[in-house]
C-alpha cells in the first residue's frame, strides 16, 4: 500500500512528537539513600500527615525534613474522603520543600487522579465537593444546571411531564453540590490541580524498585516507562477525546491489579519478564488495598503498600522504607524488617505487624488468604 507524502509526513510528526515528548519525561534516579513509599490516601489529608510524621520527613508544622529522601505516593488521592484538596495542598507544597533540600517528591498518577480530570468522578464525596465552595458557589451550580437543561432540551432528551422534571432536578442536585462547578474548574487540565496532576508520573525506577499505582500487564510489557508516561500526560491534557487509550485500559498501569491478586503460577512467568526489561529487583503498588498490612508478593519482587490507611479503611499509618542496608515497613512506628521468602519469614513478620496494633488482626487468616498467591 502506497502512502501520500502528506500522511508520510503526519505520522512522521507523529513519531517526533511522541520521542520528543518522552524524552522531557525524567523516570529513573539512581544513588538516591533512602526512600519511603506510601500508599493511597483517598481524601484523607490528616492520615497523610500521620504517615509522614512516622517517616521522619515532616515535622509537626508539615514542613520538610527528609533532606535528600524521595516519597513516593503511588497514587489516589482523591475521592472516598473529606480532605482531597488539603492532601494535594500539602502534597503540592512538599514537592517544592523536598526539591530545595536536594530530596524528591513522586506523586504517582492513580485511577482515582486521572478521573478527576477526566470526569469518572463515581467516588467522590459531597465533602471534596465542598472543599471548593465559595461565596458564588449556588449561582454558578444554578447556572450550571440550566445550561445542562438547555442542552438537553436542544438534544431532545429533556422529560416531557413536570413531575419526571422535578425528580431529575431533584437527583441532578443531590450529585452535584455546592463547590462541584469550582472542583471542575480546579481539576480541568489547565486547572492548578489537574495540570499539577498532568505533569506527575505514571512510573518510575528509583535505585533497583519500580513504582507505580497498578501495575504492568503483559499488553504494556514491552512499554518503556517514559512511553506510558508521556502517553497518559497527552491523553490527561485532552480529556475530552480520552476513551479509549491508556489511562481508562482496565490492562494499563493505572488499574491492572494481578500483581496483587494473581495467583503464583499465572503471574511468576510475567513477572520476571517485566523486572528484567525495566532492571529491577521488585515493584511497589498500590491500588488494591490489603485492608491489614503492607504486603509483599513473589518472595518480595512484588510490595503492595495501600493498606488502606484512609479514614474510609481505617488502616492505621505504615510506610516502606528502602535504604542501603535496609528494606523494611513501618508499622504503628515499629521498624519491622520485609520478609524475604517462605512461609515462616512471612509468618514472622505479619506476627510483628500485629503485635504492633492497637486492635490485632488475624494473622492465620491473612496467611490463608494470601500466602497461595506469594
Amino acid at each position: 500500500m502506497r502512502i501520500s507524502r502528506r500522511g508520510f509526513l503526519a505520522a512522521t510528526c507523529v513519531l517526533v512528537a511522541r520521542v520528543a515528548a518522552a524524552a522531557e519525561i525524567q523516570d529513573t534516579w539512581d544513588g538516591v539513600g533512602r526512600v519511603v513509599a506510601i500508599g493511597d490516601v483517598h481524601g484523607d489529608k490528616d492520615a497523610l500527615v500521620a504517615v509522614l510524621k512516622m517517616a521522619g520527613v515532616i515535622d509537626a508544622q508539615e514542613r520538610w525534613i527528609g533532606e535528600q529522601a524521595h516519597l513516593v505516593q503511588v497514587g489516589d488521592v482523591p475521592a472516598r474522603g473529606p480532605q482531597t484538596r488539603q492532601a494535594f495542598d500539602l502534597l503540592m507544597k512538599l514537592e517544592a520543600q523536598a526539591a530545595a533540600a536536594g530530596g524528591k517528591v513522586h506523586a504517582i498518577i492513580g485511577n482515582h487522579d486521572a478521573g478527576v480530570i477526566y470526569g469518572d468522578l463515581r467516588n467522590i464525596t459531597p465533602e471534596e465537593f465542598r472543599e471548593f465552595r465559595g461565596p458564588d458557589s449556588e449561582k454558578r451550580l444554578a447556572k450550571a444546571f440550566e445550561d445542562e437543561v438547555a442542552a438537553l432540551r436542544r438534544a431532545g432528551r429533556l422529560p416531557s411531564e413536570q413531575s419526571e422534571i422535578d425528580a431529575w432536578k431533584n437527583a441532578w442536585f443531590e450529585r452535584h453540590q455546592p463547590g462541584f462547578v469550582e472542583h471542575r474548574e480546579a481539576f480541568s487540565p489547565s486547572g492548578p490541580y489537574g495540570s499539577w496532576i498532568r505533569r506527575n508520573n505514571v512510573v518510575v525506577r528509583i535505585n533497583d524498585s519500580l513504582f507505580l499505582h497498578g501495575g504492568i500487564s503483559p499488553k504494556y510489557a514491552r512499554w518503556t516507562r517514559r512511553e506510558l508516561n508521556a502517553t497518559v500526560r497527552r491523553e490527561l491534557a485532552e480529556p475530552a477525546g480520552l476513551p479509549p487509550g491508556v489511562t481508562t485500559d482496565p490492562q494499563g498501569p493505572l488499574w491492572y491489579r494481578r500483581f496483587a491478586e494473581g495467583e503464583t503460577a499465572e503471574i511468576e512467568p510475567h513477572l520476571r519478564r517485566v523486572l528484567q526489561f525495566h532492571g529491577v529487583r521488585r515493584i511497589v503498588i498500590g491500588h488494591t488495598v490489603t485492608r491489614t498490612a503492607i504486603l509483599p508478593r513473589f518472595e518480595g519482587r512484588v510490595v503492595n503498600v495501600d493498606l488502606g490507611l484512609s479514614r474510609f479503611y481505617g488502616r492505621p499509618p505504615a510506610c516502606l522504607v528502602l535504604e542501603a542496608a535496609s528494606v523494611h515497613v513501618i508499622h504503628q512506628g515499629k521498624k519491622i524488617s520485609l520478609p524475604g521468602s517462605g512461609k515462616d519469614e512471612l509468618a514472622e513478620y505479619l506476627k510483628a505487624v500485629e503485635a504492633a496494633e492497637k486492635h490485632p488482626f488475624s494473622v492465620g487468616g491473612l496467611m490463608n488468604r494470601s500466602e497461595s498467591k506469594l
